[in-house]
């Protein structure tokens, strides 16, 4: 077996535990990647050498009987936002080309402390907005991977590597990973520091990782939590055991609500024929609830913060260079600023109130079950629709998005489950306990996953990863 099929949690006991090197591992992804990414175009900057060297580094660490970490010796993708002093960091944008940092973002150095090697940069859509990049579909290539987080999600699901991060300020995690069927990760806002990656929007900025398995994504995202005073919305508080309570059996089965969201006449005919399925497949675990019309003006609230930060942030490179920016950006950059200041207040103060809104739901269900996206991956065009996503982080509540289902195409379709604000443990340990149960029973016309990430492992062993 090439140890480029091995998930996060595999690979770094493999290691730890002395049965390959971090040598061999880096050089199996290494392997794969030139097998493969010439079609699929998820890297943007990788250097075999620097990495190979990293591997080595990481062998003889060990080698000398010094402490490893958590991720000693496992390579990882870095969505190509986040800064890396060792390599280019150039936002998806040509007003940003040759651009090397000086110093790492935060959770780029927590993955160094934690031991992992920092395989290359993968391919992220301009500014992390919507103009799509050269990445594409592992399991179709005419098909898009979603965005912003492109090529951190196709990397995982073409086995090129066993983890990557990303960012999500609509729906940039969680709209990729269903779409190349990847478990993809969005926290709780403010549990990962997000200083040295590209500001869009405070208030919305999230930083998220995929894996194949739930277990991937919490070992990833826990060695990534902690408090960080250059990131305000950081905590000092204990960091919450994610890896262990996500493995952990829940006392009692978990209950499901079913929230088909205000955005529902946007789900697509597959869409709308496949979660009432799972729902009946879930029989009494699952009930359907509605929100209520205090949630139908989340996504226009979302919009206007999202378009003012931009605005702002973005505001330098608009000036020297909006004629070099994408028709989108540009577009969205303009309205942001003509939004009324009344109007941003409004949007922000309107977060806080949701949050209590939701709070009955939590208090009866463990997890809210809903589309991640409004269907299967569409071409290239575009990176898809983020909608489904955009009240969830609106709200900085946590998302997952499982690949428990596929349309009759073949195209993963992402389940995503949404959990109390700062309840990711348990929203982890309820979608692991999902992934079992869905996997046990295999009902469903449309779909049967044994596990996360089996899928796209299968795939690509098929050859379905062009």
């Amino acid at each position: 077996m090439s140890l480029n099929t091995l998930g996060l949690t595999e690979a770094a006991a493999g290691i730890r535990d002395g049965r390959f090197s971090s040598v061999e591992l880096v050089g199996d992804c290494l392997n794969r990647i030139d097998e493969v990414d010439s079609n699929i175009q998820a890297w943007v900057f990788l250097n075999r050498d620097h990495a190979m060297r990293q591997a080595k580094a990481a062998d003889d660490h060990r080698k000398h009987g010094k402490a490893v970490g958590p991720l000693h010796g496992v390579p990882v993708g870095i969505k190509d936002i986040f800064d890396t002093g060792d390599m280019p960091t150039e936002f998806g944008s040509d007003l940003w080309a040759g651009r090397t940092p000086r110093r790492d973002a935060a959770a780029v150095a927590r993955l160094r402390a934690a031991g992992a090697v920092i395989l290359g940069k993968t391919v992220t859509t301009e500014y992390a907005y919507y103009n799509p990049g050269k990445t594409r579909n592992p399991h179709d290539t005419a098909h898009t991977p979603g965005g912003s987080s492109s090529g951190s999600a196709a990397a995982v699901a073409a086995l090129m590597v066993p983890g990557a991060i990303g960012s999500q300020t609509n729906g940039s995690v969680i709209r990729p990973a269903a779409f190349c069927g990847v478990v993809g990760f969005k926290p709780s806002h403010g549990l990962i520091s997000r200083s040295g990656a590209l500001e869009l929007s405070r208030t919305l900025d999230h930083v998220g990782v995929f894996g194949r398995s739930v277990e991937d994504a919490a070992l990833l995202a826990e060695v990534l939590v902690g408090f960080d005073e250059e990131d305000p919305d950081t905590r000092p508080v204990a960091c919450p055991p994610l890896s262990t309570v996500a493995a952990s059996e829940p006392p009692l089965p978990p209950r499901f609500a079913f929230v088909r969201s205000p955005v529902w006449d946007q789900a697509e005919p597959v869409t709308r024929e496949a979660f009432p399925e799972l729902v009946e497949a879930l029989g009494a675990a699952c009930s359907e609830v509605e929100l209520g019309p205090s949630f139908d003006g989340a996504v226009d609230m979302h919009r206007i913060i999202m378009e003012v930060d931009m605005a702002h942030n973005l505001r330098r490179d608009y000036q020297r260079g909006g004629d070099k920016l994408s028709t989108r950006l540009r577009q969205a950059i303009e309205r942001g600023r003509t939004h009324l200041a009344l109007d941003y207040r409004n949007a922000l103060s309107g977060i806080e109130p949701l949050n209590q809104a939701l709070d009955h739901v939590f208090d009866e269900y463990d997890a809210i079950l809903t589309p991640a996206a409004p269907g299967e991956a569409p071409g290239i065009e575009t990176t898809g629709n983020p909608v489904f996503c955009t009240l969830w982080t609106y709200l900085g509540v946590p998302a997952i998005s499982l690949p428990l289902m596929s349309s009759e195409t073949g195209l993963p379709l992402g389940v995503q489950l949404v959990g109390r604000r700062g309840n990711d443990a348990r929203l982890l340990r309820t979608a692991h306990w999902l992934v079992r149960t869905i996997g046990r029973t295999g009902r469903g016309t449309r779909r049967k996953v044994p596990s996360a990430g089996a899928k796209s492992a299968a795939d690509a062993e098929k050859g379905n990863v062009r």
